[in-house]
């Protein structure tokens, strides 16, 4: 390898610069935060998500470039604030795409207050009010703090750790399942 460099004058530039590409399907608040520092002091990282569709029996990956942004200020959270959120919808220089909440969900019909909401592979189970927060033991909480608790991180997906009991599905499976619907409905309209 070094008779390689040497020939091609890549001696003094080898491994001087790298760039790091992360992809999937969702990023927490404190991946997120930390690449949004890695990129402000000067290290070539991004993050992609990727989401796929099935439209008319074909599968679309809808391909978002979530870092670097123009502006990192949306992206940076407070270790030991435990209730911030993970994006800011709106700024002044930019817009996000944000995936559908639970209020959206109990809008839609896809949940209902009364499900029973439990977290995957643990034990527990709490009660989805109409608010989008869960009645667990007689006190009401949001599902992530809920979750939180339960496996004791200090971050966690929300819709991919809370499955709606009577279905046996995550959240996030019935929100993909629906949004899928509705675009081959789109699709299918046009």
């Amino acid at each position: 390898m070094n008779k390689f460099l040497r020939t091609n004058n890549g001696e003094k530039d080898f491994n001087k610069k790298q760039k790091i590409i992360l992809v999937a399907s969702d990023y927490d608040e404190q991946t997120l935060s930390a690449v949004a520092w890695l990129n402000s002091n000067k290290v070539d990282i991004c993050c992609f998500k990727l989401t796929p569709y099935k439209i008319g029996g074909e599968i679309y990956l809808n391909t978002e470039k979530l870092l670097p942004p123009t502006n990192y200020d949306n992206f940076y959270v407070n270790l030991m604030d435990k209730t911030s959120s993970v994006l800011k919808t709106t700024n002044s220089t930019n817009t996000r795409r944000v995936l559908p909440k639970i209020d959206a969900l109990l809008d839609w019909g896809v949940v209902k207050e009364g499900d029973i909401i439990v977290p995957k592979d643990r034990y527990g189970e709490g009660i989805l009010l109409s608010n989008g927060n869960i009645s667990v033991g007689g006190k009401e909480t949001s599902l992530q703090i809920w979750l939180k608790e339960i496996y004791g991180w200090s971050s966690i997906q929300t819709y991919a750790f809370a499955v709606h009991k009577e279905s046996g599905k995550t959240l996030s499976q019935l929100r993909e399942e629906y949004m899928n619907d509705l675009a081959t409905e789109v699709v299918s309209e046009t």
